[in-house]
């Protein structure tokens, strides 16, 4: 999804020589693979986009594959793009790198102030991992990795399987479907009062590909959050995608699924004295996504 995104803005801006690999052309977990890759392509810039993601239930079953997945995917390419002289790399964290009780909204120095939350503790972990080796490469070896916090994407090319996907796509598609089944009812995860900050991915590439060519590292900082500013109740957020596509039955919240962090909402005051604030509101957000219809029939 965010690397599609990316790449749409970088065409739309007129940029054509740009390197892909598809998950079968290159194994980003094996080392080998990436260091021939970079060996053979020498990239200038390098947008860090890649991981093993999913929502609660996926983050809650599989955590070693998210920590360790992850890290190596991480590892692999930050070594390999300071081995062969990467101007520039960009790497994507994500905002449950932050403590579960975090102050809201969340500013970038609230990182390791706390604990994490434990449904999504392996892929914090190794997200902060990320964000510490690009730090810590620019200071010992003076690379140029600067480092996002993005909050909740959705978008095209998102994953909308049931059991697997973050809770924007599992909300479209089941309400899409229940709405197309006749069902009369949707069960909801959780109390439906958790709050959270949701971005269009396009925004997000937006974002990324001014921050890459207006910035160095050493104006970033350690890394910066890259948001809305705006959150809405998971209730909020599903009465908008009920009227969006149309369902009219009614909703019933299974309180003994987990709600996961109360509230995450980012500051995103920084990013906005960089000179970048958001420009997709989630309604028309939403209403793209649904109109485009790619989560149908997937599976």
């Amino acid at each position: 999804m965010v690397g599609s995104a990316i790449m749409r803005k970088l065409e739309s801006q007129g940029f054509t020589n740009l390197i892909t690999r598809t998950h079968s052309e290159l194994d980003l977990t094996n080392q080998k693979a990436v260091n021939n890759f970079f060996e053979k392509e020498k990239p200038e810039y390098v947008f860090l986009a890649a991981a093993k993601v999913g929502g609660i239930l996926a983050n809650s079953t599989y955590p070693a594959e998210f920590l360790y997945d992850n890290l190596i995917i991480e590892t692999n390419i930050i070594h390999a793009a300071y081995k062969n002289n990467v101007k520039k790399l960009l790497f994507l964290g994500s905002s449950c790198i932050y403590p579960k009780m975090a102050p809201q909204p969340i500013k970038e120095e609230h990182l390791l102030t706390g604990p994490l939350e434990k449904t999504n503790e392996a892929y914090a972990i190794a997200k902060i991992a990320g964000l510490r080796l690009c730090k810590h490469y620019n200071e010992q070896y003076n690379t140029n990795f600067i480092s996002v916090m993005p909050t909740n994407l959705y978008g095209p090319n998102d994953n909308y399987d049931i059991k697997n996907s973050h809770v924007m796509a599992a909300l479209i598609r089941k309400f899409h479907e229940a709405k197309i089944n006749n069902k009369k009812e949707v069960i909801v995860w959780g109390t439906g009062t958790p709050k959270r900050e949701f971005l269009h991915v396009d925004d997000l590439a937006d974002a990324v590909v001014f921050i890459i060519e207006n910035y160095n590292a050493k104006d970033i900082g350690d890394f910066v959050n890259i948001g809305s500013g705006k959150d809405s109740t998971i209730q909020e957020l599903v009465e908008l995608i009920k009227d969006i596509t149309g369902f009219k039955g009614t909703i019933t919240y299974d309180t003994t699924k987990p709600d996961g962090t109360p509230r995450k909402l980012l500051d995103v005051s920084k990013l906005a004295q960089l000179g970048w604030k958001s420009k997709i509101s989630l309604q028309d957000g939403i209403k793209r996504v649904y109109n485009k219809g790619d989560f149908i029939d997937k599976k």
